[in-house]
This record gives C-alpha cells, sequence and structure tokens, in this order.
C-alpha cells in the first residue's frame, strides 16, 4: 500500500479552513430551514385549504427529488433562465435551506400533531389567541418531542454538505480535492477530511444528547 500521509502535512491548514467555510453555510441553512419549515408547518393548521395544498406540493418536491439536482437547478439553471449568476455561497444556502424546511415542517407537524389536544381544548377555552397558544404552548412541548429527529435532520444536512464541492464551493470535500489533484494523491486528502466530517457529526451528536437531556431535567 503506497500511502504517505506526510505528503498532506503542508496542506493541513488549507484543508482545516474548510471546516469554518463548512460550517459557516451549514449555519445559515439550518437556521433558514428552522425558520422556513416552521412557518409551512404551522401552515398546515390553518382552515385555508389552499396553503395546505402549497405545502403539500412544495413538501412533496424538495422531498422527492435529489437534493443535488435542487443544488444544480439554482446554481446553473436558475442563472440561465435570468441572466443573473447565483454566487455558490448563496445558491448552497438556499439549496439546502429549501430542502431542509421540507423535512423540518413535516418533523415539527408530527410533533404539534403529537401534543395532547386537551391543551389545545384548554387554551381555547381560557380565550389564548390561536397565535399565542402556538408560540408559547403547543410549539414549546412539541419541540421537546421532535428534537431527536430535528438533530438528525441537522447531521444529516452536515454530512450533505459535501455535495456543493460539485459547484466549486471551497469547503472540505471540494479543498480535499485541490489537494488530491496538486501532489496526485486522492486518498490521504479524502480520508483526513472523512475524519474531520465524523468529528463535526460526533460533536453535533453530543450536543444534541446535551439538550435532550437538559430539556429532559427541566421537565
Amino acid at each position: 500500500m503506497n500511502l504517505d500521509f506526510n505528503q498532506i502535512v503542508p496542506y493541513i491548514p488549507f484543508m482545516l479552513e474548510g471546516i469554518w467555510v463548512t460550517l459557516q453555510f451549514v449555519i445559515i441553512s439550518i437556521i433558514f430551514g428552522f425558520i422556513l419549515g416552521t412557518g409551512l408547518a404551522l401552515l398546515k393548521f390553518t382552515r385555508f385549504k389552499p396553503l395546505h395544498w402549497f405545502v403539500d406540493i412544495y413538501t412533496s418536491i424538495f422531498r422527492g427529488t435529489p437534493l443535488i439536482l435542487q443544488l444544480m437547478i439554482i446554481y446553473f439553471a436558475i442563472p440561465q433562465l435570468t441572466g443573473y449568476d447565483i454566487p455558490p455561497f448563496l445558491s448552497a444556502v438556499l439549496a439546502f435551506g429549501l430542502n431542509s424546511s421540507a423535512y423540518v415542517s413535516e418533523i415539527i407537524r408530527a410533533g404539534i400533531q403529537a401534543v395532547d389536544k386537551g391543551q389545545t381544548e384548554a387554551a381555547l377555552a381560557m380565550g389564548v389567541p390561536y397565535r399565542s397558544m402556538m408560540k408559547d404552548i403547543i410549539l414549546p412541548q412539541a419541540l421537546k418531542n421532535i428534537l431527536p429527529a430535528l438533530m438528525n435532520e441537522f447531521i444529516t444536512l452536515t454530512k450533505e454538505s459535501a455535495i456543493v464541492s460539485t459547484i466549486s464551493y471551497l469547503d472540505l470535500m471540494r479543498r480535499a480535492q485541490v489537494v488530491g489533484a496538486d501532489i496526485y494523491r486522492n486518498f490521504e486528502p479524502l480520508i483526513f477530511v472523512g475524519f474531520i466530517y465524523y468529528i463535526l457529526v460526533m460533536v453535533l451528536t453530543l450536543i444534541g444528547k446535551l439538550v435532550e437531556r437538559r430539556m429532559r431535567v427541566s421537565d
């Protein structure tokens, strides 16, 4: 086995810079996806049927097509139609945020439906406005129930972030490819960034467990 990890040592700082580059768009995508997903989930509980249909179509499209296809459409196809180029960072945030929001909306919807209906009936009987009831009573309880599923979605998003290398965004994966092309060796840089991805996922998993434990204690 002709392995020589010493050759990637000079490139380690370059590859490590990819951690923050990757986390930048992942964090923003998670926030964007969570906010949009929450809004979509709440629309499912309105009495206006066209909004239900819109959410169903939206989630069906983004859950039923590959994420890499959505990224390619935003980065390559939309500029063809509009004549305006979309930067790789913005393309990544839009693709991952829109995709994640479809999954998050279904997770939150299931969490809301899992809350005891007596909570809603009691709030309505006391004259609590619908918006306040959702914000202060229903959503906090739903979030406690769906936290593991949300963390799993965020972890999946972090792992799938590697596909942004296909649009030349200098994330961890792209930097490994650059190093591999420079030294004509791909195994070592890929294994190195693979280890970094693993550490990131383990840290997220640990954070999720700590938050879940804290919320259980607060009960």
